[in-house]
């Protein structure tokens, strides 16, 4: 691969790692901690992810449970659960937070494969943007003290790079879709 490419090769692979955590926080039929992962509360002044002032467990498949190390943040993160988009209501014994996540109906699965095409798409259109800016990048080198037939195979090793990256979006996407429907 030419070292040109690598900046191109970067910047697919951060498209990849983004759409991966994105489509961990959609929910599948299972109680999943990564759904917490954009939840932040107010700790001491500084907006601080749940992980890192609570331990959170799976203790069953449809259930997450969250233990703040202090006791005055179980009303803060409560209220975090509330105004995010997981659609849960928390419960809580004062000491723990509970959140049981309820069967997906087929409709909610199917909303939930859109949602997972939907960012599947953007992430294709992002990575054949950063071909085309390697591509332009390509354009701008010729006439310089690089042959054509360099700048030609640099175009086709661009292509092969994004077909590659096109493929594993189509494969985390289908995965991810399995595991949205099965029940």
């Amino acid at each position: 691969m030419h070292e040109k490419l690598n900046v191109y090769e970067e910047k697919m692979k951060k498209t990849m790692n983004s759409l991966e955590g994105e489509l961990a926080t959609i929910r599948a039929g299972r109680a999943n901690p990564n759904i917490l992962n954009r939840l932040t509360v107010d700790y001491y002044g500084a907006q601080t992810p749940i992980q890192q002032v609570a331990n959170i467990s799976v203790p069953e498949p449809r259930m997450i449970q969250i233990q703040p190390w202090e006791k005055k943040l179980i009303r803060e993160i409560e209220k975090a659960i509330q105004t995010s988009d997981i659609g849960i209501n928390p419960t809580n014994d004062g000491t723990v937070i509970r959140l049981v996540f309820p069967e997906l109906t087929e409709e909610r699965r199917k909303q939930l494969v859109k949602d997972v095409k939907k960012k599947g798409e953007a992430a294709k259109v992002a990575v054949r943007n950063i071909r085309r800016d390697g591509n332009d990048m390509l354009k701008k080198l010729k006439g310089s003290d690089i042959s054509e037939d360099e700048i030609k195979d640099m175009e086709d090793e661009l292509q092969k790079l994004t077909d590659k990256f096109i493929k594993e979006v189509d494969k985390s996407v289908e995965a991810k879709s399995k595991e949205v429907m099965t029940v």
